[in-house]
């Protein structure tokens, strides 16, 4: 089975990053469905390590400013959804539920560089799912670094000891905040056939 091009324009070839964004909101049910999308991509072991904060509220915005750079503000604080993609740093505690037919867990609870590694990579992976799942749901995106991960952490996860990643906001595009197509590099520069 493969998608057809409308398909792949929607998630690649015309899917771009936005700056700005219109009124119209993006629901719970919006959210949740986002979700049920992500959360079916691959991780390693099936570990899912991905937690996530969909900020919506005056207050989750007023809570998150302080931590954002100064080239991210207006974007994110008109932003309808912007979502912290973090990770469990102890993902391994859910191994024998989303892992059951071994015990996967000591594979990372002694072994905290290695674990550390696994959920940072597959809680990018999840984030970058989030952004297609979107996508496909016509839920428009921007994914930024540009923001204090210790103010984050302090503000959202001292409870937890969850650890943030990266930042996507969510809405549905002001096409007028859209940078021109920036260049890719061709498939002879990036890769190699062994």
């Amino acid at each position: 089975m493969s998608l057809d091009h409308a398909a792949r324009d929607v998630l690649f070839n015309a899917a771009r990053t936005q700056n700005k964004w219109t009124d119209k909101p993006v629901t719970d049910a919006d959210l949740a469905a986002i979700y049920d999308l992500l959360k079916m991509g691959p991780t390693s072991a099936n570990s899912s390590p991905a937690r996530f904060v969909f900020i919506r509220t005056p207050e989750g915005r007023e809570k998150l400013k302080p931590a954002l750079s100064a080239g991210n503000m207006e974007k994110t604080m008109t932003a309808p959804v912007t979502v912290i993609v973090a990770y469990d740093p102890k993902f391994y505690d859910r191994l024998p539920q989303l892992f059951p037919h071994v015990d996967a867990r000591v594979w990372f609870s002694g072994n905290e560089a290695l674990a550390q590694e696994t959920a940072f990579r597959n809680s990018t992976l999840q984030g970058a799912y989030l952004i297609m799942a979107a996508r496909a749901l016509g839920i428009d995106s921007g994914a930024m670094s540009g923001f204090d991960k210790a103010k984050v952490d302090e503000a959202f996860f001292a409870e937890s000891g969850f650890k943030s990643n990266f930042l996507i906001n969510l809405g549905h595009g002001d096409h007028t905040g859209v940078m021109a197509r920036l260049p890719r590099l061709s498939f002879d520069e990036a890769s190699v056939l062994a």
